[in-house]
């Protein structure tokens, strides 16, 4: 009998995990807690592979495929939930990723975050970026703040996503969900007609491009609230990303901009727990006080990390600050926080462990 796509999910589920892999030559692996499980001992092959991955694909998602050699896409399976699914090609071969999307989206406290983030779900106008790397949850805290803003106030929430993961419902919001490829064409192009579409608060799934991030800017400077993920490790090097995607003559305006703007930036990573009980969240927040807005605009973002370190009172919070909390409390190991922190020498000592609570206090 041949494999079933829907069981590979349902095991994949089943046992806690984030991700499914199908690649030729290896098992179908799932990613649980980060660290990859073969979900049987025997290895597919190359057909077997791809029939598994276009019969999940519907005639138009083939021929896109086939033309752009990878697509996105979201995949709904009864009984099982909902996926985002990445196809793409590797030396000749169709493989694909699939990530598990939990319907059920959490509150923000649930997640682990500091007590800035819901405060900042209150913000009216200005960007509010959430980073990281692949898997570190940033379309989750998205979610959980785009709930939040839709629980507590009213008015016209736009999505703009590739592709529509989290399905949101109206509460005291519209919300109303854009997927890139089958509602709009682009970023750029569904920004601009957000903009007639009287918005309150724009979410843009991911800021890929020069056109995406200066129409967004310009958006959060003209009174909306606009939220945003981008791919980066923590908050200086969000705005080096965001400053060095223009060219040089461009850059002393989006500079001026940005130091405007920006409300915040949330950086966040998952780090498995030290007692093997899944994985926690550590974060670097920036908040903008008249100090930070005046390293962004004079680009002296060296300056930034000890501006956060002494900007606590305004809700700042370094890595390196979560990172004790989170080895302090017992969360974490030792060895985890040196591979994450910014500074090794305050946690080169062996900490004493507290008994485990709120991470924050």
């Amino acid at each position: 009998m041949p494999p079933d796509i829907t069981e590979f999910l349902r095991d994949t589920v089943a046992r806690g995990g984030s991700d499914l892999h199908l690649s030729a030559w290896a098992p179908p692996c799932a990613r649980v807690n980060g660290v990859l499980q073969a979900l049987t001992e025997e290895a597919l092959d190359v057909d077997t592979v791809r029939n598994l991955v276009l019969d999940t694909l519907t005639e138009s998602q083939r021929a896109t495929l086939e033309q752009e050699l990878e697509l996105d896409y979201a995949l709904q399976v009864e009984g099982v939930g909902r996926f985002r699914g990445n196809v793409h090609v590797a030396r000749g071969n169709v493989e694909a990723a699939f990530r598990f999307i939990n319907q059920q989206i959490p509150e923000i406290e649930q997640l682990g975050h500091h007590d800035m983030v819901p405060a900042l779900c209150g913000k009216r106008s200005g960007l509010i970026l959430i980073t990281g790397v692949t898997g570190s949850g940033k379309t989750t805290t998205l979610a959980s703040m785009v709930k939040r803003i839709s629980d507590t106030r009213s008015g016209i929430i736009i999505t703009l996503e590739d592709p529509i993961e989290f399905l949101h419902t109206h509460s005291s919001c519209l919300i109303k969900q854009r997927e890139v490829g089958g509602d709009t064409k682009s970023f750029p192009r569904a920004l601009r007609q957000c903009l007639r579409q009287d918005p309150d608060v724009i979410v843009v799934s991911e800021m890929r491009d020069l056109d995406t991030i200066r129409i967004a800017l310009t958006a959060a400077e003209t009174g909306h609230l606009v939220l945003a993920t981008l791919h980066t490790p923590d908050a200086p090097q969000t705005i080096d990303r965001l400053v060095d995607v223009f060219p040089a003559d461009q850059q002393p305006q989006i500079i001026a901009q940005l130091a405007s703007c920006l409300e915040a930036i949330i950086c966040q990573r998952l780090l498995p727990r030290a007692d093997g009980a899944g994985r926690v969240l550590a974060s670097e927040i920036m908040i903008p006080g008249h100090g930070i807005r005046a390293c962004i605009r004079d680009r002296k973002l060296e300056q930034l990390v000890g501006l956060m370190e002494i900007g606590s009172r305004e809700g700042n919070r370094t890595i390196d600050h979560s990172l004790a909390k989170l080895l302090n409390g017992g969360y974490i190991t030792r060895q985890e926080a040196l591979f994450h922190c910014r500074e090794r020498k305050p946690f080169e000592e062996t900490p004493k462990p507290q008994k485990q609570k709120s991470i924050w206090t």
